[in-house]
């Protein structure tokens, strides 16, 4: 494949434009600046843009970012992908990916509940590793010189190479993993007040926890809840897709109706499901009994 164009919307917030300098505060901060004047002065260019993709482009992508600033994280670069467009005519792709200029598209508008998706991302990394860590092998006797926590023999003396099946020491994790067959159990909304309330249990609660996730904080924005494991340190960035092998085993296929989720306290041991419950339980406490003194 060979790029034939590349179409910008008119309009590109900062967060997309760091991602093109190295240096955002020293710069001139000029980027697109020169392409959103042509835009606006001659609208023409960008319909021939358009025609000639639709013409000769067998295969159509958007370039698509995130909403960092919608994240309490210090990063205020974007995520920047492309995705492919599938389905209809060259023609019919390129106006479905013109409508979307500019808009957002929501985690509910691309995926269901009950789907079974795939999870992309990097695992959690611990740097250089040695081959019983990285790799489990047992370890030599307790008398061995030169240590113990290695491999005892890596090869015979011809043919002089080291073959790629015996473990060696190195980087272990922050490795590139693709998680298949994810199943969405829910899609909740992050303005949302009772997002975790379900038909069983009819507390009005967020999915938060109390005193929110272990080093992530409050969940505000639309969420997913995944059966399993996703790869990677809280904060990173995953990628989601449709699966690309559909599995038929009867758990893929069946409706999951939740019945009770968990926002006691990850930090501990907790018991309420709520601040109410706590407050209920605990009473007036000291810094809120010094708070009524006071005023």
């Amino acid at each position: 494949l060979r790029t034939l164009t590349t179409v910008w919307a008119e309009h590109l917030g900062e967060s997309v434009k760091r991602c093109f300098y190295k240096n955002w505060y020293r710069s001139k901060q000029k980027a697109f600046s020169q392409y959103q004047k042509n835009v606006s002065e001659k609208p023409k260019d960008l319909a021939r843009q358009f025609a000639r993709i639709k013409k000769y482009c067998s295969v159509v992508r958007v370039i698509a970012h995130t909403q960092i600033g919608k994240l309490n994280l210090r990063q205020k670069k974007a995520h920047v992908m492309e995705i492919q467009v599938n389905g209809g005519t060259v023609a019919e792709k390129v106006d479905w990916a013109v409508d979307l200029f500019e808009k957002k598209v929501p985690v509910d508008g691309v995926f269901e509940v009950n789907d079974m998706i795939d999870v992309i991302g990097s695992t959690k990394g611990h740097g250089m590793e040695g081959v019983t860590t990285r790799w489990g092998t047992t370890r030599l006797p307790r008398k061995t010189h030169r240590g113990l926590r290695k491999v005892a023999c890596i090869g015979a003396w011809h043919p002089a190479n080291i073959g790629y099946s015996v473990a060696r020491a190195g980087q272990n994790g922050y490795h590139h993993r693709v998680e298949k067959n994810k199943k969405i159990f829910l899609i909740g909304k992050g303005d949302d007040k009772a997002n975790a309330t379900t038909d069983f249990d009819i507390t009005e609660k967020q999915i938060t926890p109390l005193g929110g996730f272990v080093n992530y904080g409050h969940v505000t924005q639309d969420f997913l809840l995944l059966k399993g494991t996703v790869p990677g340190h809280v904060k990173r960035v995953v990628t989601l897709r449709k699966t690309l092998h559909p599995v038929t085993y009867r758990d893929a296929l069946e409706e999951v109706k939740l019945k009770f989720i968990d926002t006691a306290s990850k930090n501990g041991h907790g018991r309420f499901q709520t601040a109410s419950e706590k407050a209920k339980n605990y009473g007036v406490t000291k810094k809120q009994r010094l708070a009524m003194e006071t005023e």
